[in-house]
């Protein structure tokens, strides 16, 4: 579609007789000749056009083009004939002629002209009389000429080699001078009210989104200033009403030429204000496109709302079908778009019956509620999916089954929910029905008494009939792709559980799941047992800067009981304690409490925006797992807002996914606190000191969660000038080898306090590995006592039992093993074993490890005793933990992959005398 202003172009002639069909192969919109004199009233100064493919929704896509068009140019008056025209001329093109349509809209400053052309010029035209007989009401066909004769000041039918075009034209209404469009005056107390000065805040956008321009009233309103603003996205600013799978988002707003319509803007304070808006798409002279939003405080939204738009006179379709305004309206919004269906079918409504607001409800899936969907001069916010039963009470006043006229809700309180506390005096109501059955109800509300009757409600259910049918078949595509998302968000969610077995990220997945997707914020209680109460474990807001406020405030407040019937439940204590948290600040700032001072003033905005958020609906859902209540997933929205019951139900699904990933990591958080213990009591709690040795120890236990695995080290006191050392590896890794590992370690202690000698000690504790039977693991193991000299050094004496040799380091840099290598444990009964003497002077190292140190790999290389060598060579000077250190550094650069094998290093060293 292209529109834009053309100085000089002029209509074609329509021929002497007015209304008659007339055959011309001049071009439509041809330029005034040389000489010709033009008439002020035939110049063109826009126009737009548009073409449409013969399918049948194309009719609709017609209608909603030519709507669109004359709104944007300001002649709403003139909008329901001419919808109706092209609605039929069209029809003629794609339905019966079977040709695409090309639809032009010319505007003069007298006239709007309208020109449907299709590609089928073949196709002749009856010409009667000067005026067109209707002939039989019951004849087919040519009911839109008929239509033309009877709307249209002037109309006709062009033909061209190629094309053939009928059009009309509609004057327009005279107008003030300077004015664009104008509603009747009113006296001053029909006038809308505004609580001050308005704030009209105009906010320019790049073609991606971003705020190039905010003016003072923007300040003013939302308390950003505009170097705060200019350069971020609009999204990141406006509070978008938006359930997964449905609904346009403010990005695809963005991207229309013109929107209008209510969102939220996000305060400097945190609090959202519901604001009214119209957006303007238009491009500069260098053709870059941008947005220009103008806002308002949405009580105020009479400074921008479309004016109302008149009732066109009814009139009969070639099918025989009444042409009033919800037939021209139905096919304007996309097929898929529910919302926009049914705001536009309550602003028909409203406009229909001349009402001051308008309402339409949908019945939920079992009919025994009906849930707010759209409204028009309602407090959209606080009624936006409000629920309320179908039958209310006794009669059919009561039942949202059968049409009802109210001439006073003043005389009958709480007839209509719905309407209480809004300044609505009379309302009529009517059903949606398809085939039968109750699919929603629609109603238009006055403020003044007794302004209907049963003829306005015979027309109100008429429109409803027409349209009850297009809006269940969008209400089932919505449940279908609100299906397909909520699918696709549960395997997503699914996914990102059993990826983790932390409870804390468990927990945290939880809340940034269901915010801001499901809720505006959430809470999660746990239960540690049966016997314990609901502990506040996680708060999470979609503004960060509330979620301190929010915790404090329940803190206060008593749990939710944790009842495990499965569903949703209500929950009004954060809606009572925020309430009053509201009541206390407000009275604080204005002094009414003693000791109030202004720096408790000063809090008001933070405290009130938090009361704000947990003023709204709160559910509370039971985290169930194995026939146990775990813990509540807690849902909420901000004051006057409501849970869609397709939202509640897929946050039930969720709470089911949650509670056993939380249950699970509950289960391994304690398998794992268990085995962590059980390992711990493995290793020796701490290191004697010795007088005159060093000793430093490094351990690595191979497999994620192990602290113990099959090697283990320990030393220990025998005597008052003797110590027992060793260094061990049980085959394999993991509880099995462990076990072994237990035995050994312990046995060696109680063995070597006997005062056995290191062969006695090892083969009796061969003895005790082999009387394991099945459960036996064969060990390798290095053993000694170390007795400090007097003199300086150390004397050790040393068993290798099948274990890798110890390495000795002198002070000259030469590495040399510590012993000779022996049988090892647990494979055979009898074992003949030795022990050696090796002595360390001053500056001597004597490096222990166990196999997976010098087995440690990369491909086919293996860092082997040679090159073990090799690096104890370099730690000639070096502390015996500098020693460990390098060790286990040159190990781990070794190969980059994790470790496959335990690693222990025992490092002993003789230091050398101080030297004064």
């Amino acid at each position: 579609m292209t529109t834009g202003l053309i100085p000089g172009e002029q209509p074609p002639d329509s021929g002497p007789t007015s209304g008659m069909p007339q055959q011309r192969r001049e071009p439509v919109g041809r330029q005034a000749a040389p000489g010709e004199k033009e008439s002020k009233s035939s110049v063109i100064t826009a126009r737009a056009s548009a073409s449409f493919e013969p399918v049948g929704r194309s009719v609709a896509g017609a209608r909603s083009f030519v709507r669109d068009t004359l709104q944007g140019w300001g002649h709403a008056d003139v909008v329901d004939d001419a919808v109706v025209l092209t609605s039929e001329l069209v029809t003629n093109a794609v339905v019966h002629a079977g040709t695409a349509a090309d639809v032009r809209c010319l505007r003069t400053d007298e006239t709007v002209r309208i020109e449907v052309s299709d590609r089928y010029p073949e196709r002749e035209v009856p010409l009667q009389s000067a005026a067109v007989s209707m002939g039989s009401p019951d004849r087919e066909g040519g009911r839109g000429l008929q239509l033309c004769a009877a709307l249209a000041g002037r109309w006709g039918v062009d033909y061209t080699p190629t094309h053939k075009h009928v059009w009309f034209e509609l004057a327009l209404p005279d107008r003030a001078v300077g004015t664009r469009t104008a509603g009747p005056s009113l006296p001053a107390d029909r006038l809308p009210l505004a609580d001050g000065r308005v704030r009209v805040a105009v906010v320019q956008l790049d073609a991606g989104g971003a705020v190039t321009s905010w003016n003072e009233d923007a300040q003013d309103l939302f308390g950003h200033p505009a170097d705060e603003v200019v350069g971020k996205q609009l999204t990141d600013l406006a509070a978008w009403p938006h359930t997964p799978g449905t609904g346009t988002g403010i990005a695809e707003a963005l991207r229309l030429s013109r929107w209008e319509g209510s969102y939220g803007m996000r305060s400097a304070d945190g609090r959202v204000v519901p604001v009214y808006a119209s957006h303007l798409r238009v491009r500069d002279t260098d053709g870059e496109p941008s947005t220009v939003c103008l806002l308002v405080r949405d009580h105020e939204r009479a400074v921008l709302q479309t004016p109302a738009r008149g009732t066109a006179s009814e009139a009969t379709s070639c099918e025989g079908r009444s042409t009033d305004p919800f037939e021209v309206f139905i096919g304007s919004p996309a097929p898929d778009d529910l919302d926009g269906l049914l705001q536009r079918t309550v602003e028909r409504a409203r406009d229909m019956l001349d009402g001051d607001a308008a309402f339409l409800l949908l019945a939920t899936d079992d009919e025994t509620e009906l849930e707010v969907r759209a409204s028009t001069g309602l407090p959209s916010a606080r009624q936006r999916f409000a629920r309320v039963p179908v039958e209310a009470g006794p009669g059919r006043y009561g039942s949202a089954r059968m049409p009802a006229v109210h001439d006073d809700l003043g005389a009958v309180p709480g007839a209509v929910p719905l309407l209480g506390g809004t300044g609505m005096r009379s309302v009529v109501t009517v059903p949606l029905k398809v085939e039968g059955r109750l699919t929603g109800s629609l109603g238009v509300a006055a403020e003044a008494p007794g302004r209907y009757s049963n003829e306005e409600a015979l027309r109100l259910q008429f429109a409803a009939d027409r349209i009850a049918l297009a809006v269940e078949s969008a209400r089932l595509g919505e449940l279908e792709r609100l299906r397909r998302g909520s699918l696709s968000f549960l395997v997503e969610a699914s996914d990102l559980l059993a990826g983790t077995l932390d409870r804390d990220q468990t927990l945290a997945l939880m809340a940034q799941m269901t915010v801001p997707t499901l809720a505006t914020w959430c809470a999660v209680y746990t239960i540690a047992d049966q016997a314990s109460e609901p502990f506040l474990s996680y708060v999470l807001h979609e503004d960060e800067e509330l979620i301190d406020g929010i915790k404090s405030l329940l803190a206060k407040a008593a749990p939710p009981d944790p009842v495990p019937t499965p569903g949703a439940r209500v929950w009004t204590t954060p809606g009572e304690i925020a309430h009053q948290a509201a009541l206390r600040t407000s009275m604080r700032a204005l002094g009414l409490t003693d000791g109030a001072s202004p720096r408790a003033a000063s809090g008001t905005g933070p405290t009130l925006a938090t009361a704000h958020a947990l003023g709204g609906e709160t559910v509370v859902l039971p985290l169930v797992a194995r026939n146990r209540v775990i813990g509540m997933l807690t849902l909420g929205k901000p004051a006057e807002e409501h849970f869609r019951q397709e939202i509640l139900e897929l946050a039930e699904d969720l709470s089911r996914r949650a509670a056993l990933a939380l249950d699970n990591a509950r289960l391994y958080s304690e398998r794992t606190a268990i085995s962590q213990s059980l390992q711990r009591s493995l290793l020796p709690p701490e290191l004697p000191l010795i007088d005159g040795v060093e000793v430093e120890v490094i351990y690595r236990a191979a497999g994620e969660g192990n602290e113990v695995g099959g090697d283990f080290y320990d030393l220990f006191p025998i005597s008052d000038d003797a110590y027992g050392f060793a260094i061990g590896d049980v085959c394999g890794t993991g509880p099995n080898a462990a076990a072994v590992t237990g035995l050994a370690r312990h046995a060696l202690r109680l063995l070597a306090r006997e005062g056995l000698s290191g062969p006695a000690v090892l083969e009796r504790l061969n003895s005790a590995i082999l009387d394991e039977g099945a459960r036996s693991r064969f060990l390798t193991l290095l053993y000694g006592e170390l007795r400090p000299l007097a003199g300086g050094g150390a004397e050790l004496k040393v068993v290798c039992a099948g274990h890798p040799l110890p390495l000795r380091l002198r002070q000259d840099g030469t590495v040399q093993p510590a012993a000779e290598p022996q049988p090892l444990l647990g494979v055979i009964e009898d074992l003949e074993l030795y022990e050696e003497t090796v002595t360390l002077d001053p500056g001597d190292v004597l490096l222990c490890v166990t196999d997976g140190v010098t087995e440690r790999r990369e491909g086919t290389r293996m860092l082997g005793d040679d090159g073990l060598a090799d690096v104890l060579t370099t730690c000639t000077g070096l502390t015996a933990g500098a020693v460990a250190a390098r060790i286990m550094r040159a190990v781990e650069r070794f190969a980059s992959d994790a470790p496959s094998d335990d690693m222990a290093i025992l490092a002993m060293r003789v230091p050398e005398p101080h030297q004064d």
